[in-house]
């Protein structure tokens, strides 16, 4: 097995620890406009979805219309959340620092919160222009358009692209994209998002909890393990 020549990060709960964040400004929204949902639930429907994704579920599910005004209301939470709360995935810095295979970002969040998420947090210059939202593309994850989109960009064939995703959605994407996935269940919203025993469901082609170990996982590709 050939190591990659490309390595696509997810955003949200691979680099930055952002999930449990992300998950309460929802259902805080929601609460308010009287719709009330549990985190599990929250968690089992949501993660790894765009917005877009999220919205046509919350309508066609549960009835529940998300207005301009409640986006307007979950953003400006968000951010300011994010400015003062938000910390990187613990041992990213390091990770990044020993992996020499080119890389991107293949995120379901808008680029502006994408930047501000790794501005906060200090990596935006470990990715920049490198930059991929499910905005530039038709359909989110899980369908593979995102990452594909990303490959074309890079240069990069899929077959010879490998995945860091921690959502069932987002490894069920890189999977429909002839790409190689692990799944990272090192966040802080891995327990109360049943992370472990989903990604694990769907078989990537690992799973682990420690950033520090991504090097060697991926080093290990080119040993044929």
């Amino acid at each position: 097995m050939n190591p990659p020549d490309l390595i696509i990060f997810d955003c949200d709960g691979v680099l930055v620890d952002s999930e449990p964040i992300s998950i309460a400004v929802l259902l805080d929204v929601m609460a308010k406009a009287g719709h009330v949902m549990d985190e599990k639930t929250a968690y089992r429907l949501f993660l790894g979805r765009s917005m877009a994704t999220t919205i046509e579920l919350l309508r066609d599910d549960f009835g529940f219309v998300v207005t301009p005004a409640h986006l307007d209301q979950a953003r400006a939470t968000l951010n300011e959340r994010f400015c003062r709360e938000l910390k990187p995935i613990p041992g990213i810095r390091t990770a990044l620092g020993k992996l020499s295979e080119p890389r991107c970002i293949a995120s379901s969040s808008k680029p502006e919160r994408i930047r501000l998420s790794l501005s906060v947090t200090g990596l935006l210059d470990q990715f920049e222009p490198h930059i991929y939202s499910a905005t530039m593309v038709e359909r989110g994850k899980p369908a593979p358009d995102l990452f594909l989109h990303a490959a074309r960009g890079m240069g990069v064939a899929p077959d010879d692209c490998l995945v860091i995703e921690d959502s069932p959605a987002g490894v069920q994407a890189a999977k429909a994209a002839g790409m190689r996935v692990f799944g990272f269940t090192g966040g802080s919203h891995a327990l109360a998002g049943g992370l472990a025993a989903a990604l694990a469901l769907l078989e990537p082609d690992a799973v682990f909890d420690n950033m520090r170990l991504l090097p060697s996982l991926v080093s290990a590709l080119g040993k044929g393990r």
